[in-house]
């Protein structure tokens, strides 16, 4: 049994609470996703997330192939990070783990998305041809998306941060 992972950290210039209200609403995950993907929410978003909510999705990943996607959100901790579990799908586990903290001039989103393929050694023959090249191109639409939305993070803006400290004598 194969569980693969995957990570991601992204830096945005936008406070905790803009990136929280932006990722944790399920609405903004079709903004985020690529739209040959016919991602399309049928269910279970209409109310801002919290643990146990159940989200249904139809997603056309590959060759035109219609499938059902139900997601649960296992945990959710306000303006650090939530969870979201497949309860029915393509996979034979995806655990998602979303992680957000602020730093000088923004945020930092991290992505570990834990996962096992169905189909046993036909499954990890197929993983490097086809689904770990798939999930990066998602991934790396992601991060261009959320660019294009919110600005590019500038690090040498940061570089001379410091703390400026009032000492009492």
């Amino acid at each position: 049994m194969k569980i693969y992972t995957l990570k991601t950290v992204q830096k945005l210039p936008i406070s905790l609470d803009k990136a929280w209200d932006f990722l944790s609403s399920p609405g903004n995950l079709k903004t985020i996703t690529p739209d040959y993907m016919g991602f399309n929410i049928i269910a279970g978003a209409d109310r801002p997330m919290f643990p146990g909510q159940i989200i249904q999705y139809v997603v056309t990943p590959v060759a035109g192939i219609k499938t059902k996607w139900v997601t649960e959100i296992t945990h959710v901790k306000d303006k650090e990070y939530f969870v979201d579990e497949q309860r029915f799908g393509p996979y034979s586990l995806w655990h998602h783990k979303h992680f957000l903290k602020e730093i000088p001039g923004g945020v930092e989103m991290e992505d570990i998305v834990d996962y096992k393929l169905p189909f046993g050694p036909l499954g990890q023959i197929i993983h490097p041809i086809l689904i770990a090249p798939k999930l990066k191109e998602i991934f790396d639409y992601r991060q261009k998306k959320l660019v294009e939305l919110f600005g590019e993070y500038d690090e040498s803006k940061t570089k001379n941060y410091t703390l400026k400290q009032d000492v009492l004598a």
